[in-house]
């Protein structure tokens, strides 16, 4: 079962969410697809460390087979082809790997070879499976490291908790694609709410079942609780501003292994999680 924990916004604790979800879970698969800048295992701190590189297929031209007739350049929309002193250039850094231009080339100038945009990492935090994506800097998408990691094949029926990337990008669309339940975090703010209305429509289009956290409550106006009663969206949590598991979170540590009124906590959330999942 696939329970992805996403936010329209950075900060809204989105990964002290999961990592704790996880932890309780004990015998769990953490997955971070915040690719551009992860630190779910900064907190689970894995051992026994696993690195495979992720590749994509890129054009290589064979410029004496290339008879300029600039079909592929015709072809490529994202504009990683030119035709400049006879002969075919590739910006490789934008170039999206869908293998058109080397079909479309009449002369077979165009074959494809690979090219790495960054690496997964797995290991072992206590009964964690931690799996981190990690995109190369200047890299353009992350979306073939996040397809990576979900597809890896996990022979149980162990819960996977996806740490997904903020916002509504072509990223988060590949991590929730194939999840069976989404969380969605929202701060109790204007800000957060609008935020919230964002990944709302989201995970609507995709037609995934859903409730919404509110972290760092406090007794106030809440925008973001307005929201969700004006929608008919069930929250099932919220969790109030709490100086001491901020300062937990911010050492970098896990509130339900240092805290057993964190874990009775959170074991009382995933309970929550479970009922609505199942």
């Amino acid at each position: 079962m696939k329970i992805a924990v996403l936010s329209g916004k950075g900060g809204t604790g989105k990964t002290l969410i999961s990592v704790n979800l996880s932890a309780t879970s004990m015998d769990s698969y953490y997955i971070d697809c915040d690719v551009e800048e992860p630190n779910g295992h900064l907190f689970f701190k894995p051992k026994s460390i696993e690195t495979e590189t992720v590749n994509v297929r890129i054009p290589e031209i064979n410029q004496s087979l290339c008879n300029g007739c600039r079909k592929c350049v015709d072809f490529c929309k994202f504009n990683a082809l030119a035709y400049i002193k006879n002969k075919i250039i590739l910006f490789d850094e934008i170039c999206h790997s869908c293998g058109g231009c080397s079909i479309i080339c009449p002369t077979e100038a165009i074959v494809e070879k690979d090219r790495a945009i960054g690496k997964i990492q797995s290991g072992i935090s206590e009964k964690v499976h931690v799996i981190t994506g990690i995109l190369n800097t200047g890299e353009e998408s992350g979306v073939n490291i996040i397809k990576n990691m979900l597809n890896k094949k996990i022979g149980d029926k162990k819960p996977i908790f996806i740490d997904c990337p903020p916002g509504s990008s072509c990223s988060l669309m590949e991590s929730i694609k194939d999840a069976d339940y989404c969380i969605l975090i929202a701060e109790p703010t204007v800000f957060g709410a609008h935020n919230l209305n964002m990944i709302y429509k989201l995970v609507n289009l995709y037609k995934k079942p859903f409730s919404v956290i509110i972290n760092k409550s406090i007794e106030r106006e809440n925008p973001s609780e307005a929201f969700c009663k004006k929608n008919n969206i069930k929250i099932i949590e919220k969790i109030p501003f709490d100086i001491e598991l901020g300062k937990i979170n911010s050492d970098g540590l896990i509130a339900v292994r240092e805290n057993s009124k964190y874990r009775d906590y959170f074991n009382n959330l995933l309970e929550k999680v479970m009922q609505e999942v199942l």
